[in-house]
Formats: structure tokens, C-alpha cells, sequence
């Protein structure tokens, strides 16, 4: 059985759909990893009794919002999802087709909890171990910088410092074209 650690590492990054500058996880996708990490995992909707019938969504206003209870490894997880339009706006009164959409999105998200792409809801583009190490590198000049006896130096230095930054960010940037 893999742990949260290790779920949370999984590199997700091929499988986000982008829409409106928001990244989401593929629920098949979020499905198929968690399914693959705990076979007896399993997720169900919470539903609402109106006098109008038991409907996977509560009423808020106008507007609904879904929740989502995955239980993997043991231990339930509950995220909620507002049911929402393209531009991530709130829908008045939803059709199927959209609170269905919101569903499998909370599924997906519901899923993270555990730790499946869970940096993407953090606003992050890659899990913790994929990173570049921004900071490693400006130890390293930091270091470099007590060796040198020009300002010359100094400058070569500085750019290179510069150019290995942008190139590790470039190279993420690029895998998203």
C-alpha cells in the first residue's frame, strides 16, 4: 500500500486538462492511479432530499454544490464542487449535464485528498520532487561568488546563475506546448 508521501509525488502533469487559465485533473485518469495504488478503493455522492426528489447536489440559493467522499487506504476523504459554467462561475439552476461535469470534477478532487495531484489544487504545475531548486542554485553562486577577484567574474557568474534558473523553467514551460 503506497502512502499519502508517495501518492502526493506522482507526477500527474500529462493528464491536466486547462480551461480559463485553471487546472484540472482527468477524473479518469485520478480514477485509474488511485485504483491502481488501492483496488478496494471506492467513492460515492452525497444526496439531498427536496420535495421535489433526492437530487446528488445541494441548493445553495440558486445555485447547487456537489460533494464527493472517496475512501482509500482505510479513510475517507470528502471534497465539494460548486456546479459551474466555463468561466468557473456558479450556474443558476444547472442542467444534468453540468452537475454531472461538477461531479466527476469533485471525484477527481475528492481523490487528491489522498494525494493524487493534490499539488494541483495548491495552484503548483508540478509535484514537490519535480521542482527545480531555485534556491540550490543560488547557494551554489553564493559559494562561487566568495572564490572570484573581478567584477567580471562577478557578472559571468551572475548570468550563468540566471541562465541555469530560466533553463530549468523553460524546460517545465515546454512540456505544457
Amino acid at each position: 500500500m503506497k502512502s499519502f508521501i508517495e501518492l502526493r509525488k506522482i507526477d500527474v502533469s500529462e493528464h491536466i486538462e486547462k480551461k480559463n487559465n485553471l487546472s484540472y485533473l482527468s477524473w479518469a485518469y485520478a480514477v485509474d492511479e488511485l485504483l491502481q495504488a488501492d483496488p478496494a478503493a471506492t467513492w460515492n455522492y452525497t444526496f439531498f432530499d427536496y420535495d421535489t426528489g433526492r437530487v446528488p447536489y445541494c441548493r445553495i440559493g440558486e445555485t447547487c454544490m456537489v460533494f464527493c467522499t472517496v475512501t482509500a487506504f482505510g479513510k475517507a476523504m470528502t471534497a465539494q464542487l460548486p456546479v459551474m459554467d466555463h468561466r468557473n462561475k456558479a450556474i443558476q439552476n444547472p442542467d444534468a449535464f453540468s452537475v454531472n461535469t461538477a461531479m466527476q470534477r469533485c471525484l477527481a478532487k475528492a481523490i487528491s485528498l489522498h494525494g493524487i495531484g493534490l499539488y494541483i489544487y495548491a495552484g503548483e504545475d508540478l509535484p514537490e520532487q519535480d521542482k527545480p531548486d531555485i534556491e540550490g542554485i543560488k547557494n551554489e553562486l553564493r559559494f562561487a561568488l566568495k572564490e572570484l577577484k573581478s567584477e567580471i567574474e562577478v557578472r559571468n557568474l551572475y548570468k550563468q546563475g540566471i541562465a541555469r534558473m530560466m533553463a530549468k523553467e523553460n524546460s517545465e514551460e515546454k512540456r505544457w506546448l
